[in-house]
């Protein structure tokens, strides 16, 4: 597979002016998505209620982690909230309540495996399920003044597996403990610190952050993004067969190695020296 690097083509404001885009579903409140050639951006759209997820959005979700995109391989997924308050407070608790399944956890763990870059612009503060959506993705971006706190405990829910391995595994277990067994807050500092957050920006300088990373991912060839990216998650899981995920890995290597995408490569970038 070869793909050239596709020029990255952003509406002038990324966050502040919300950029077009269509609703992925047709019940209110569906997240919204602004497909381009170069990267996707899904924004998730009920500010006034901190962008809380409901179970018709966890499915239309699903579909498209599971299918759509996959299909259309954009080199990046962009996920915010709308307005400055929050990023998500996640799944909503009367579906909590009344309609707690596996489909949540299901979405979830179809988002980590996407094979592309995935980037959560935190805009705003964090709360509950959506603090595992976040850990989903390869990069949190977070705005001074951010928070997070997690209520699983608080409200009498074990946490399901995917969500447990996540925090514990990208976050470690003294940080685990501390948000799942307390249900403290914690503020911006301190998720920078822990290593929730990629990187810590001041609210200003969030988009030009995100446009630097998105313009980076359009340079590189996917498909060893979307291999490097599942064998880094099975080494840091510790699921593989280590031997077959060696085997895997050494295959991966040498292909790249010996292919004609790498010696274009190598030769575009001579070229420009």
């Amino acid at each position: 597979m070869t793909d050239a690097p596709r020029p990255v083509t952003m509406p002038e404001r990324l966050l502040t002016d919300l950029p077009a885009g269509e609703p992925i579903a047709s019940h209110d409140g569906a997240p919204v998505l602004l497909r381009t050639d170069a990267y996707w951006h899904l924004r998730l759209a009920r500010p006034a209620e901190h962008n809380r997820l409901d179970p018709a959005d966890v499915d239309s979700l699903l579909a498209l982690f599971d299918k759509e995109l996959p299909a259309a391989a954009p080199r990046a997924l962009v996920i915010s909230g709308t307005g400055g308050r929050s990023f998500s407070s996640g799944y909503t608790l009367s579906a909590v309540a009344t309609q707690l399944d596996n489909r949540f956890a299901r979405m979830l763990d179809t988002l980590e495996s996407l094979p592309c870059l995935t980037i959560a612009a935190l805009n705003g503060s964090v709360y509950g399920g959506a603090t595992d959506l976040a850990l989903c993705c390869d990069i949190r971006l977070g705005c001074e003044g951010m928070r997070l706190f997690m209520p699983a405990a608080t409200i009498g829910l074990h946490y399901y597996p995917g969500g447990l391995r996540r925090y514990v595994t990208r976050l470690g277990l003294t940080a685990a403990s501390k948000l799942m067994l307390t249900g403290m807050t914690v503020y911006a500092d301190e998720l920078l610190r822990i290593g929730f957050l990629t990187e810590l920006l001041s609210p200003g300088l969030l988009e030009a952050r995100l446009r630097d990373y998105l313009e980076a991912a359009t340079a590189n060839e996917s498909l060893i993004v979307a291999q490097m990216k599942a064998h880094m998650h099975a080494l840091a899981d510790r699921t593989a067969d280590t031997h077959a995920l060696t085997a895997s890995m050494e295959k991966a290597y040498l292909d790249s190695a010996r292919s004609g995408e790498l010696q274009r490569r190598l030769k575009a970038v001579t070229a420009k020296r």
